[in-house]
C-alpha cells in the first residue's frame, strides 16, 4: 500500500487531526492521528491490516508463532493482524504502570512474536511490550505499527514494520513554539489529560 493511499483512509475517516495536541508520551504536536476512527470501519480495517500483514510476510516470512499488542491502542490492530496472518493474537496491558499479560494470556516459552502498535512516535510503549513478553519467555522478532511517525528515529532494536513513516514533529512540553502555545493543547489519545 503507497503512502497516499494509507493517508486517504485516515483524511477519510478524520483521523489526521491538526492543533495542538498533547501524545502519550507527554510530547507536544500539531499533527494527532487519531487510529480509533480509522479502525471504528471493519473494511477499513481489515484493509490497512492486510496489507501490514504483507510487509511482516515479506520481511519475517513465517518466523512469526503469535502477535501482542500493547493496549489500549493496538488491540484492534492486534487482532485484524493476528487473524490476517493467521495466529494467535494477545494484548498487554498496565498493572501499576508496566505492562504484563492479564485474562489467561500466555506467551509459550521461545515464542516468535511480533509486538503490533497502531502508531509510533518514540517506540517507548513498544518496548515496554518487549520487556513484557520477554520477561514472559517469548522472543520479540519485530514490531508493526499502521504509521511511523518518528520518522524512522524509533529505537525498538528489532525491525520495525510499518504502511508508512512519517516525519511529524513533537516538542517537549518546555520547547512547544510559540504559535503552537497559543493553541489551546488537547489529549485526544486514551490516556487523557490528567487533572
Amino acid at each position: 500500500m503507497k503512502h497516499d493511499e494509507v493517508l486517504r483512509h485516515f483524511r477519510e475517516a478524520g483521523a489526521l487531526l491538526e492543533g495542538h495536541f498533547i501524545l502519550s508520551s507527554g510530547l507536544h504536536s500539531p499533527i494527532y492521528l487519531q487510529c480509533a476512527r480509522v479502525l471504528m470501519n471493519a473494511r477499513r480495517a481489515e484493509t490497512l491490516c492486510r496489507a501490514l500483514a504483507a510487509n511482516i510476510r515479506d520481511g519475517l516470512g513465517d518466523k512469526i508463532d503469535m502477535v501482542v499488542a500493547p493496549a489500549m491502542g493496538g488491540v484492534i490492530v492486534g487482532y485484524e493482524l493476528g487473524r490476517q496472518l493467521g495466529l494467535p493474537s494477545i494484548f498487554a496491558e498496565r498493572v501499576e504502570g508496566a505492562f504484563a499479560l492479564r485474562r489467561g494470556f500466555e506467551v509459550p516459552q521461545g515464542a516468535r512474536v511480533i509486538i503490533c502498535e497502531d502508531i509510533i512516535t518514540t517506540g517507548l510503549s513498544s518496548r515496554e511490550c518487549i520487556n513484557c513478553v520477554e520477561a514472559n519467555g517469548g522472543k520479540v522478532v519485530g514490531v508493526a505499527c499502521l504509521i511511523d511517525r518518528s520518522g524512522g528515529r524509533a529505537d525498538l532494536g528489532v525491525p520495525l514494520f510499518s504502511l508508512t513513516r512519517l516525519d511529524i514533529p513533537t516538542y517537549e512540553p518546555t520547547a512547544v513554539p510559540p504559535e503552537l502555545a497559543k493553541i489551546p493543547a488537547t489529549k485526544p489519545g486514551s490516556r487523557g489529560l490528567k487533572a
